[in-house]
């Protein structure tokens, strides 16, 4: 898993949040700044991320980019697909199991039945969680930082 994970889900949990604010769309560069990301990186993830249809993007005067579906309708296994569809979760030795020694498969195939468990639990655990959980989280962190600096 790279970082584009973590990325992806701020960028749509910013997407949520303004579009509950203010009912806005943002640019590539307002989500690079917000993610502190070079532009060129998170367009590369919006392209992902459209192309999985979480995101819709509009050009010209008034465009921007915004969800494109419900935030509840967008699970964490989504975005996982989405930018990390080719990317282990738990990374494998490059370079295999050793052809001259005689327990290097069998470790190797050991770990890969325990590593592809724990991928699987990780995976089932990301279908739980929407990005609507995500925002509606924000929102309750936010008033709980406003009671502390009013009181």
């Amino acid at each position: 898993m790279t970082s584009r994970f973590a990325m992806a889900i701020h960028v749509l949990g910013k997407l949520a949040f303004v579009h509950r604010e203010r009912q806005a769309t943002l640019t590539s560069e307002e989500l690079s700044k917000s993610v502190q990301a070079h532009p060129v990186v998170v367009r590369r993830l919006l392209g992902s991320l459209r192309l999985a249809g979480l995101v819709d993007t509009k050009r010209g005067v008034g465009g921007g980019i915004s969800l494109a579906r419900p935030p509840e309708r967008i699970t964490l296994r989504d975005v996982y697909e989405a930018v990390e569809q080719d990317e282990e979760i738990i990374a494998r030795n490059p370079h295999g199991p050793s052809l001259s020694c005689d327990i290097a498969p069998l470790i190797t195939e050991y770990l890969d039945e325990v590593f592809g468990v724990a991928e699987q639990a990780l995976k089932d655990s990301l279908v739980r969680v929407t990005i609507a959980d995500l925002e509606r989280e924000i929102h309750a962190r936010l008033k709980g930082c406003a009671k502390r600096t009013t009181s």
